[in-house]
């Protein structure tokens, strides 16, 4: 009696995965589809004014693949770019100097801001004195990309006709992450698929959505939303900061687009589990708000839909239950076919799909750690900087 209601017990959470995935499927803003990309655009009459920014810390070993790339934009109208060496101890600075003597192109200015005062985090110091330098110049754009993005010699001039013919004030583009070692393989796919599942890409940019975000990568802002959102002082306390300009500027009334890119790819390699499981744990409690709560949710949501499908096929086929087995492999089936599409937009192989619960439990103990060096005072970590104070929900959006 107690074996049939415990195999009872999965067939029934069994039935609820299934429920969720199908949900998720046709109703989460058809966040698996890879075809959000930048929207048809026409060439503006005047090419307006831009000002890259780019901030910038110990990323001496990234810039020659990524700097030269941005020097080198084939835009019709004027453009510069601003490295912010924030506190760089492996010669960026310099290092960019000479990069931009060699490649010529684009201006390129080299300027350093200091140690950031109490209560920045992360890049946004940074980028707060490389804007107050653009401002100078009183651009209409800014780009704001970071130091290991490499740009295709027209994503600048994609990006300002694709904000023009839209009438959008944030244009951003989700770069396509490095894939070439087994753990890079493995996570970095499911990470860009995860953040989709929460940010449904095509729901971001429908006129009075609720849904904003952005990837930090790149990020094409006009001038005047910017300074209309405060932005970067609004958001000065953000850890996850690109997806908190994203919220400011929806707030103050912006227009926002965000997708794949095609010819934006970041050059950063991870090449060890450790090095993505810091990139994920870095943030992952920040975007709970900091609240245990929120964390139980999330690891039994995680639990249930990732990890109750496989669980229900083992217990189905080992209790010789056809319903049990039958609703996991159908909910399993539902998982690994989302999945696909990512996959294919990374040019992995399809019989990774099957594997999404393992990597999700992956993600289930990376968003673990992260609340527990959250609560040993740890907090999160950049570029050698540990920020300990949690964001208030007016601060994240």
């Amino acid at each position: 009696m107690g074996q049939t209601a415990d195999v009872s017990a999965v067939v029934w959470s069994a039935a609820v995965s299934l429920a969720a995935w199908l949900w998720l499927l046709l109703f989460q803003g058809w966040f698996w589809r890879t075809d959000v990309r930048l929207p048809a655009a026409r060439d503006p009459e005047a090419w307006p004014d831009v000002c890259v920014v780019v901030p910038a810390r110990d990323e001496a070993a990234v810039l020659p693949a990524s700097l030269p790339s941005l020097l080198a934009q084939d835009y019709p109208g004027r453009a510069e770019v601003v490295l912010v060496d924030d506190g760089s101890t492996d010669g960026t600075g310099d290092l960019a100097r000479e990069l931009a003597r060699r490649q010529g192109g684009l201006p390129l200015s080299v300027v350093s801001p200091g140690e950031p005062p109490a209560g920045w985090t992360g890049k946004l110091w940074a980028v707060r004195h490389g804007m107050e330098l653009a401002r100078a110049r009183d651009p209409e754009y800014l780009l704001l990309t970071d130091a290991d993005i490499a740009h295709a010699p027209d994503s600048l001039r994609r990006l300002v006709a694709a904000a023009r013919t839209g009438g959008f004030d944030l244009v951003s583009q989700m770069a396509r992450l490095r894939v070439e070692s087994l753990w890079e393989r493995l996570v970095v796919p499911a990470f860009v698929y995860f953040f989709a599942q929460l940010y449904p890409f095509r729901r971001i940019s429908w006129p009075g959505s609720r849904t904003a975000a952005a990837a930090g990568g790149c990020v094409l802002l006009r001038a005047d939303a910017a300074a209309r959102a405060r932005i970067p002082d609004a958001v000065r306390q953000a850890v996850i900061d690109d997806v908190a300009v994203a919220r400011a500027v929806g707030r103050s009334g912006g227009r926002i687009w965000l997708g794949l890119a095609d010819g934006v790819d970041s050059v950063r390699p991870y090449p060890r589990l450790r090095d993505l499981w810091r990139m994920v744990s870095r943030s992952a409690y920040a975007q709970l708000r900091h609240s245990p709560l929120l964390l139980a949710g999330t690891v039994a949501g995680l639990t249930l839909v990732y990890l109750v499908p496989p669980a229900a096929v083992a217990v189905g086929v080992a209790a010789g239950s056809v319903p049990c087995a039958l609703l996991g492999g159908a909910a399993w089936l539902v998982m690994a076919g989302t999945y696909v599409p990512m996959l294919r937009y990374y040019r992995q192989p399809l019989w990774l799909a099957p594997l999404l619960p393992v990597i999700a439990f992956l993600y289930l103990l990376m968003t673990v750690d992260s609340a527990v060096q959250h609560r040993r005072g740890r907090g999160a970590a950049w570029k050698g900087r540990t920020y300990t104070r949690p964001e208030t929900a007016a601060e994240e959006g």
